[in-house]
């Protein structure tokens, strides 16, 4: 099991996830390529988002890696470099999502086990991870992970109120 940068190797994966996951929505869930972009284009706009590089208003740099076990997508993550006072408020640094045949197997608690090492490397040694207050599988998973609660926000009308931890890296 390794998490790795976006690679077209596993485009037949990938794309089965994002079928998979279809159904959800949110901003931890796999993006799609736009109708007709070749996949090669795609990885390469994923890939420059960690340089800064072609991002929406308001976003940041983020390093987006795949978490890859037999030659199989198995989930992403996705480590945004600085916070912004939303992110602060209920993002994040890291956000993580698992394809839903994969779930409740362990692979959550790894990539972001993964996710932190990789973090350490780009400098960040404080880390906000935030999820659902009703998300008691990601609650288990960023606490087995050193996270310690901070507290739990509203997250506007409509929306969960989401729970912040903080893992400080050694």
């Amino acid at each position: 099991m390794k998490i790795l940068l976006p690679s077209v190797k596993y485009k037949q994966s990938y794309l089965k996830a994002v079928e998979e996951g279809k159904d959800e929505v949110g901003i931890t869930t796999l993006k799609k390529p736009k109708k007709d972009e070749p996949f090669e284009e795609f990885v390469k706009s994923i890939r420059s988002e960690a340089k800064g590089l072609n991002l929406p208003e308001g976003w940041v740099p983020a390093t987006e890696l795949w978490l890859i076990d037999n030659e199989e997508l198995i989930g992403r993550v996705n480590i945004r470099h600085e916070l912004t006072d939303h992110l602060l408020k209920v993002g994040g640094h890291i956000g993580y999502w698992i394809r839903p045949s994969k779930r409740k197997m362990g692979y959550g608690k790894e990539i972001l086990k993964l996710a932190l090492l990789e973090a350490k490397k780009l400098g960040i040694s404080r880390i906000l991870v935030t999820c659902d207050d009703t998300n008691i599988g990601s609650c288990k998973i960023i606490e087995a992970n050193g996270g310690i609660l901070e507290n739990i926000v509203d997250n506007g009308q409509n929306h969960p109120r989401k729970k912040r931890y903080w893992i400080t890296l050694k």
